[in-house]
């Protein structure tokens, strides 16, 4: 719609809703205040909407302004904003025609006392941390003696000349690979990513330094890497990170195996001094000469007691002695069987007395005789009739009759 048509009419005709939102929008899109304003203020009902752009509200003691902040813009964050905090906007004030509410088009956010890096830092630093990113436990050990050393930094830095030299003189025997990176700007993040990457996956190092010189907050910044971090933490290989000098802190340092505050100390943690080495070398021999030589004199010493002992200057001693033990276990051993040959033998005469008592053949010997029908025991006179053919059965034979006569006990 013309908006110069809408101010010719403004004071002939009634507007409409929407002549009048758009004129209101006009006059504060020309406004030279208000189309590159700056404003302090708090984030209440903070959005982030899934189409990239953040919508959300600036309040003061007394008041507030809606805002909004379109993905171009926010893709261009170096921090994530959060309800409750502290910052100063930049952008044009404008109006939303169709709902006639004004409103602020943020194109750039810093926090309200503290650079927008640091913030940055600090809030990928605490989700790390809960993650467990930074624990101990996850940490891998140094190797002792490394003989390959694998170095992430600038070949023109001083830093690489710092780590040769140390290594050099503390360690001659331990190669160091360089794999140059860069360590500040835009590609640095895929640079160093790069290098963690092919010292982890080749195979032949057996620890890692990465790292560079002191400096700003931007240009140590591709050490605050999230993905350099985890690619840190997934590693197999001990990585040690040498960002800076003592007082700078990156979330490389927190998440390395080691942090070193400059590369010369990551070159002195990562190899031996060999002139310890050497003298520890020499203390373990001298410890170890006199552990053998001790141990020499005392078989030594065992050698001549075994000598003059009479073992082997009276031999016979030793034979008659063992000759003496011998029968005297001889004796102690026939005592025990004979005792043993006694104790069976009256328990086999006992059996055998009883055994013989219950003998059938031994009742009939005292006059008695077992009286048999065909073959049957007779245990009762109501088993057989008269006239019944039995035998009775005598200690020296059988007698076999006729029954005649049955009697039965009244």
């Amino acid at each position: 719609m013309d908006i110069n048509f809408l101010r010719e009419r403004e004071n002939t005709a009634p507007f409409s809703v929407t002549e009048l939102n758009l004129y209101i929008k006009s006059l504060l899109e020309n406004s030279r205040t208000l189309c590159a304003v700056t404003v302090r203020g708090e984030i209440s009902n903070f959005t982030a909407h899934r189409s990239g752009h953040l919508y959300f509200s600036l309040k003061d003691a007394e008041g507030q302004i809606r805002a909004v902040m379109f993905r171009s813009s926010a893709a261009r964050l170096k921090f994530m904003l959060e309800s409750g905090m502290k910052v100063i906007v930049h952008g044009s004030v404008s109006v939303y025609a169709r709902d006639g509410s004004y409103q602020i088009y943020v194109s750039s956010v810093q926090p309200d006392g503290v650079g927008a890096l640091y913030l940055a830092y600090e809030q990928l630093k605490a989700r790390l941390c809960d993650e467990g990113l930074f624990s101990d436990e996850h940490k891998l050990p140094l190797p002792r003696i490394p003989s390959k050393i694998g170095v992430i930094t600038s070949s023109t830095g001083a830093a690489v000349r710092d780590i040769i030299n140390v290594t050099g003189r503390r360690f001659p025997l331990a190669d160091v690979y360089i794999y140059p990176a860069l360590v500040q700007g835009d590609d640095a993040e895929e640079d160093l990513i790069r290098g963690v990457d092919y010292f982890d996956k080749c195979g032949f190092v057996d620890v890692i330094i990465i790292g560079r010189g002191g400096g700003s907050i931007e240009d140590l910044w591709a050490f605050n890497s999230e993905r350099l971090a985890r690619r840190i933490y997934d590693a197999e290989v001990p990585i040690v990170s040498a960002v800076g000098h003592e007082t700078d802190f990156t979330i490389c340092d927190f998440v390395a195996d080691m942090r070193a505050p400059t590369p010369s100390a990551a070159a002195e943690l990562v190899v031996p001094d060999m002139k310890d080495l050497i003298l520890r070398i020499e203390d373990y021999y001298e410890r170890i000469s006199g552990a053998l030589l001790r141990r020499v004199e005392y078989a030594r010493e065992r050698l001549a007691r075994t000598i003059d002992s009479r073992a082997l200057t009276d031999p016979d001693m030793i034979f008659e002695k063992k000759r003496v033990e011998l029968s005297d276990y001889y004796s102690t051993v026939k005592s025990v069987i004979e005792e043993s040959l006694k104790e069976h033998r009256t328990y086999i005469t006992l059996c055998a007395e009883k055994t013989n008592a219950m003998n059938p053949l031994t009742v009939l010997s005292r006059g008695y005789s077992i009286a048999e029908q065909d073959g049957k025991a007779l245990t009762s006179v109501c088993e057989v009739n008269e006239g019944s053919e039995i035998s009775l059965m005598l200690t020296d034979g059988k007698i076999k009759g006729i029954v005649t006569e049955i009697q039965k006990k009244v």
